[in-house]
């Protein structure tokens, strides 16, 4: 592109669809040419021409997805024992830059991911939007399933700010990380027309969320960050629903066709399978979490008995073990973190 093809300000308001709301633009606004216009500019050419290809596009294959994973755990248990016997760092500004471009990023994909679906969902009803690869599948949705992939990169940068912090890395936050990337990248690659669904509540999730954290960071008391765990269960709970469902009628119209189903639904084998595995594990670790939190104590306000289930909640919500003689790190709040303090102590949630 020359410079003379760059996008100026006044393009963007150029031939822009604005009034009243409608099906096609219920934001008052029509938000894809804007969006393909910022994409133009960046990249060179136009999302319509975007096509995911497995082993051209960047980060398309296995290989890369697990090295990057890889890397990033190295990164986080290693950057960990690096700052054992260091300063925490006080990065109150990244911190807060690093939120509120997650914020505005997951707000944008949200709008354009509703403006994409409603009126699939209004004109042909929601079985065809989860189980149609001309509902669920669209080439925007297609882009719009890779630009949130992407994001799941930025969003390890969550870690590396509880490492510099010299805050615990818990299972739950890290496994959870970790899995999303794989768990985005199995969909891309498993044409998976559901996808979707985890895909907008999960950005619902997170509009809130890092919201919280930028407001949090900036020293504003919020009394309502409870509730973003609840808002995650509910998440995890509506997205098995309809994995659950897809991947039913998937293997009962292919395997068993004399059970009740309801026909055949786009995509993949093994990325169903690693849809409802790693969602069931979400909403356990979760649930788990919740209860741990907020829950911890009985009406009378004495300790809830030891029993054998409070095994997956200490995995939930436990920092991850450090090398002997290694002291815990400081016990302030951080990002991915909402916390509850009880008597002095506090429990941590790692975000979804």
């Amino acid at each position: 592109m020359s410079p003379e093809e760059h996008p100026t300000i006044a393009d963007f308001f150029k031939d822009m669809e604005v009034g009243l709301p409608t099906l096609e633009r219920p934001f008052g606004i029509k938000l894809w040419p804007v969006f393909s216009k910022l994409y133009s500019g960046l990249f060179g050419y136009a999302p319509e021409n975007f096509k995911f290809r497995q082993g051209e596009t960047h980060m398309s294959t296995l290989q890369e997805t697990l090295v990057a994973l890889a890397a990033y755990y190295i990164i986080i248990f290693g950057g960990r024992e690096i700052m054992r016997n260091r300063k925490p760092f006080v990065l109150n500004g990244p911190f807060i830059v690093h939120n509120f471009y997650l914020t505005v990023v997951s707000g944008a994909l949200l709008a354009l991911f509703i403006e994409q679906l409603l009126p699939t969902l209004v004109n042909h009803g929601v079985f065809y939007g989860v189980c149609n690869y001309q509902g669920g599948w669209t080439k925007p949705l297609v882009t719009l399933y890779y630009m949130n992939y992407l994001t799941k990169y930025l969003e390890l940068i969550d870690t590396v700010f509880l490492v510099l912090k010299k805050k615990p890395l818990t299972f739950l936050h890290t496994y959870h990380h970790g899995a999303t990337a794989l768990l985005c990248y199995t969909q891309l690659i498993g044409h998976t027309a559901v996808s979707w669904v985890p895909i907008t509540l999960n950005l619902c999730v997170h509009v809130v969320m890092y919201w919280y954290y930028f407001q949090a960071a900036r020293g504003i008391r919020i009394w309502w960050k409870k509730y973003i765990t609840i808002m995650q269960i509910t998440q995890f709970i509506v997205d098995l629903g309809f994995v659950y469902f897809a991947s039913y009628t998937y293997f009962t119209s292919t395997y068993f066709p004399w059970m009740p189903n309801a026909g055949r639904c786009a995509g993949e084998e093994f990325a169903a399978i690693a849809g409802v595995v790693i969602l069931s594990s979400y909403l356990l670790l979760f649930i788990s979490f919740y209860f741990a939190t907020y829950k911890k104590e009985t009406k009378s306000g004495r300790p809830r008995r030891n029993t054998g289930k409070d095994a997956l909640i200490a995995m939930a919500r436990e920092p991850l073990p450090r090398p002997r003689g290694l002291s815990s790190a400081g016990d302030e709040d951080s990002n991915g973190a909402v916390s509850t303090a009880r008597e002095g102590s506090k429990t941590r949630s790692r975000k979804a």
